[in-house]
């Protein structure tokens, strides 16, 4: 991002990123509880945090994997296996109701679990290293994969344990479970659900919140 703060605590509009994330998940009513994973040396969450009394807060790890396993183990006394738990990027503060709603009603009946997921639209290429295209890929099963991701509880701290143990720093949690050996869903998703990256992000998270406030 090129930011003098890390992007989860940029504003959009009169509110820390995370802020807009959290409350996604606080004002829904189908989500229990929110636990949040925090590195041991942030000094700006406390902040924020005297303000949302209500979320749960972890110490992170050096990968978003440890910090899912930290989180998910800060929860072992309260879940039972069969429980569901959702795994959301901080940076990801568009997602709709709609989405959530939508990813639990349509998983709730599953073995392990799925994802939210865009179908890729543009034209694919793989490159070599200096640039040169290879070949042109196929995007007609090709997806983006999105977040919230939505597992029972027992197969995601099992894979993520496994994952670890084994030396694999798996960049989502679809990745842990397929490596477990389970099989996750893909459920459509909204395609303002965007993940803030670069600085040109901020501008299009915002438009996108308000036209989402203007369709409620």
């Amino acid at each position: 991002m090129g930011a003098p703060l890390p992007k989860q605590y940029l504003k959009l509009g009169d509110r820390a990123i995370l802020v807009h994330t959290l409350e996604r998940f606080l004002d829904h009513p189908l989500i229990s509880g929110v636990t949040v994973a925090i590195a041991a040396d942030d000094e700006l969450w406390p902040a924020l945090a005297a303000s949302l009394p209500q979320v749960h807060q972890v110490e992170g790890g050096a990968e978003r994997c440890h910090s899912v396993l930290n989180a998910l183990a800060s929860l072992r006394t309260t879940l039972a296996d069969d429980d569901w738990v959702l795994v959301h990027d901080a940076a990801r503060p568009c997602v709709h109701a709609d989405d959530i709603s939508r990813l639990i009603t349509t998983l709730k009946d599953a073995d392990c679990g799925g994802i939210l997921g865009t179908a890729v639209r543009d034209t694919l290429k793989r490159c070599a290293a200096d640039g040169a295209i290879e070949e042109t890929v196929d995007r007609a099963r090709v997806w983006h994969a999105l977040t919230p991701q939505m597992f029972r509880y027992g197969w995601l701290h099992r894979a993520l344990s496994e994952a670890l143990a084994s030396g694999a720093l798996v960049t989502d949690e679809a990745q842990a479970i397929e490596l477990a050996g389970g099989v996750a869903r893909l459920v459509e998703g909204r395609a303002d659900n965007i993940k803030i990256t670069r600085p040109e992000d901020l501008a299009l998270a915002e438009c996108f919140l308000r036209a989402q406030a203007e369709e409620t």
